[in-house]
This record gives structure tokens, C-alpha cells and sequence, in this order.
């Protein structure tokens, strides 16, 4: 386990001592503190930091375990789930078995959601939660970095410079997979490098090619690695994305500009966005294992879309976007969806709607051409 320090989650000896540092940490104490007093923070921080020193004190005090605090944190997440969404609705868990480890690749559309309700799905239907594959651009944001080791997330390192580092980074990647699936838990990791902006979700074959690495003495195809490896495609479905006009602008930024250039905290709006933003409906769809002999990692890459895509739900937001992007009538939506999509688009300048709508009928017309190919 020494091996991995650098880049796997706390263990269950360290989370006291990772604890204490963020309760003495001044950004901790600030974020706290204007999140619980958005208004007395303004006018008397140093009160209201005090005070959320010690609600932070007394609420971790009990935990001394990863177990103690992902206990703790799902009463956030149900609270969470009552509060912005319509609803999360669970199928395919009775294709897996409790006993088994598993590695379970997803579509991406939101940071720290897509794993969040998969592993809430999990954990709320008696399986263990899986440990979260999280890019090392995301670790670089300070007491951020803590909070996401203590829930079970690990580094995967992209920023190494020149092919021979990048080539030991995926490689020692792939061998703490194999060692975490190995010694019976699960893993969750994207489908891709990046959220899937546009909403187009296609799997990379490099990463799948990046889970060989860790196999090729003792495998010579995808078929044998399959046979030792239960890979499992996942669907995560928003009615409602909060970081969608966030999303909107980047992509009108890249295709005027040809580039984009992300703001030092970015991440971090969108993850909060993704948590504290209205969704919805959220729909978790588990696939069977993968199983069957494929020439390379392009071959494989295109079953795990046909099963993802395919497992996608098809919400009204879905086919009001490809309605109104094709300058047709809508009128699908209702309530607090129809509120949340038509004052999101409104806002938005001009040259921002169209992507905006290309999020949402993108996964529409992406299930209908795999329904086409099938």
C-alpha cells in the first residue's frame, strides 16, 4: 500500500489527524462560515467564524473511521437529494452481486455528482461504495484535495510532462486499480477525460487501453482481461444540469474562439453548482457485466457507448431542447423543470442558447442514432 501514499484515499488511521487539519484550516472555517451565515458573515465574521469552528468540531468529533464519515455525509446527500432534485430513481443492481468487486465506467457529466449518486445508489441498496478515480487537476485546490481522499477518491495523474513520465503515471494507475479490485473493492472512473460538455457521450479508448497496462504479462486481449476484470457500464441522467450555462459558454467560447481558458476556481463553482443546483430528475442505470472477445480497445469502446448511451433516461428537457434547437414548438415541460430550463435559456446571451440546447437534444438524438445502429 506504501506504493500508492501519494495517490490513494485516506486510510481509516488517518482520518482523525486529516480531520483536525481542516478544522484548523482558515479556508475551512471561512467557507463554513458563509455557508451557514451568508449574511452575519459579512458584518461580523470573526463571530461567525467562531461559531462554525465549533459546529465543525462538534460534528466531526465521532468520526474516526472512512465508514463513520461516509455514514455522516449520507444524511447531507439524502438532504441533498429531498432538496434539489424531483427524485433518483435506480435500475440494474440485480445484475451485480454484492460480493464481487467491480469497476464501474460512466458517462461524466457533472464533477462530483456522477460518483455521488452512483456510490449513493450503491450504498443505499447494500453494496460497498466504490473508490472515485479523480484527475490530479482537481487536487490542486487545497483543503479540497483532503476532503476528497477522506471519501474514498484517488489521483489519477495527468500533468506529467514528457511521454516516459506520462507512460509511468497511466501505468502505475492501472496497477492501483487492479490492486484495489484485486483486494475486493470497487472503482469508479469516466468514460472520458473531462465532462462531456455537448452531450455526446463517448467512452476513450485510451483509457481503456490504460487498463491493460497493469495485465500485459498475463493478458494478450481485451477477452482475457475481461474474464478477470467484472467492467461495468454505467448511465447517469439529469433532467435539469445546474452547470449547464457554465457549459454553454465554454463551448460558444471554443467554437469562436478555438480555445478556452479556465478560471483558477472554475472547478470549484461547477462542483458546487453540481451539489447545491436544482436537477430535477436524476436516473442511475447499471449494465451487466461486459463480457466478449474484441480486437482492440475502438471495439470495445464502441459496445460500452451502445450500452451506456442506451441506458440513458429520455427526459422532457431532452426533447423540448431538440424541439426548440430545430425551431420547432415545445411545450414538453411543466412546473419547477419548465421554470429552471426556460429561465437558465432566457438569461443566457444569444450566442450562448444554442449550445445550451445542444446539451440537453444531444442525448436525445445520441440514443436514437444507437437505437439506429443496434
Amino acid at each position: 500500500m506504501e506504493t500508492y501514499n501519494d495517490i490513494r484515499p485516506y486510510r481509516d488511521d488517518e482520518v482523525a489527524s486529516v480531520i483536525a487539519r481542516l478544522v484548523a484550516d482558515p479556508e475551512v472555517i471561512d467557507s463554513t462560515a458563509a455557508f451557514l451565515f451568508p449574511q452575519g458573515n459579512r458584518w461580523i465574521p470573526f463571530l461567525t467564524r467562531f461559531i462554525a469552528r465549533r459546529v465543525i468540531q462538534k460534528a466531526t468529533a465521532p468520526l474516526k473511521s472512512v465508514k463513520d464519515l461516509q455514514v455522516f455525509l449520507s444524511g447531507y446527500f439524502e438532504r441533498m437529494v429531498r432538496t434539489t432534485t424531483d427524485g433518483l430513481s435506480c435500475v440494474g443492481l440485480e445484475k451485480l452481486d454484492k460480493e464481487k468487486s467491480y469497476l464501474f465506467i460512466s458517462n461524466h457529466r457533472d464533477i462530483a455528482m456522477d460518483s455521488g449518486f452512483i456510490n449513493y445508489a450503491l450504498w443505499s441498496n447494500g453494496f460497498n461504495t466504490s473508490q472515485i478515480a479523480v484527475g490530479d487537476n482537481l487536487f490542486s485546490q487545497g483543503f479540497q484535495a483532503d476532503l476528497m481522499r477522506l471519501n474514498k477518491s484517488f489521483v489519477v495523474v495527468r500533468k506529467a510532462k514528457g511521454v516516459k513520465a506520462q507512460f509511468a503515471a497511466l501505468t502505475r494507475t492501472s496497477a492501483y486499480i487492479r490492486y484495489v479490485l484485486e483486494k475486493g473493492e470497487s472503482v469508479w472512473i469516466a468514460q472520458r477525460e473531462g465532462r462531456s460538455k455537448d452531450g455526446i457521450d463517448r467512452t476513450e479508448p485510451a483509457i481503456l487501453k490504460m487498463f491493460m497496462l497493469a495485465h500485459r504479462a498475463e493478458t494478450r486481449s481485451f477477452r482475457e482481461w475481461l474474464d478477470q476484470v467484472n467492467l461495468v457500464p454505467v448511465s447517469v441522467s439529469y433532467e435539469i444540469d445546474p452547470c449547464a450555462s457554465r457549459k454553454a459558454r465554454e463551448l460558444y467560447m471554443l467554437d469562436r474562439y478555438g480555445q478556452y481558458e479556465k478560471a483558477v476556481d472554475e472547478d470549484v463553482q461547477s462542483i458546487v453548482e453540481g451539489i447545491t443546483g436544482y436537477k430535477g430528475r436524476v436516473h442511475v442505470n447499471f449494465g451487466a457485466p461486459v463480457r466478449g472477445d474484441f480486437d482492440d480497445a475502438d471495439s470495445l469502446a464502441r459496445v460500452l457507448d451502445r450500452e451506456i448511451v442506451g441506458g440513458l433516461a429520455t427526459f422532457p428537457t431532452f426533447l423540448e431542447a431538440d424541439a426548440l434547437e430545430k425551431g420547432e414548438f415545445g411545450g414538453q415541460l411543466v412546473g419547477r423543470v419548465k421554470t429552471s430550463f426556460e429561465s437558465a435559456l432566457k438569461i443566457l446571451p444569444q450566442d450562448y442558447q444554442q449550445h445550451f440546447l445542444l446539451q440537453y437534444a444531444n442525448q436525445l438524438r445520441n440514443k436514437q442514432k444507437n437505437f439506429e445502429t443496434d
